[in-house]
């Protein structure tokens, strides 16, 4: 005797949405207000070489915006990767217009 049984569109399981809690989000807080201060002090220091403060302050600036992109707007996440291919997409033509106009501006 066979009998067919309806088995629920998602096994019967509960699946369940990982939470981070807020533990993560401080350290991430405390994270940026590390990398801000220490960006902050390398210009405000005044006797750091200028060269050695513009590679500083652009390392500080690409570790804050991943930080601030991969926590805070949760594209660390899955299902985030259109948002993430867009942004690249709006970077990589950003970036090109920069050196474009630099390009334009110094050497013509």
């Amino acid at each position: 005797m066979t009998t067919d049984q309806h088995v629920p569109e998602n096994d019967g399981y509960k699946h369940r949405h990982r939470h981070e809690g807020p533990q993560r989000h401080i350290v991430v807080f405390i994270l940026s207000i590390v990398l801000t201060l220490i960006a902050f002090a390398a210009v405000a220091a005044g006797g750091v070489n200028a060269t050695f403060a513009v590679i500083l302050l652009l390392v500080m600036a690409v570790i804050q915006v991943i930080v601030q992109m991969g926590f805070w707007m949760h594209l660390k996440d899955k299902g985030h990767l259109i948002p993430i291919i867009f942004m690249l997409g709006g970077f990589f033509t950003a970036g090109t217009c920069i050196v474009m106009s630099l390009y334009w501006v110094w050497w013509n």
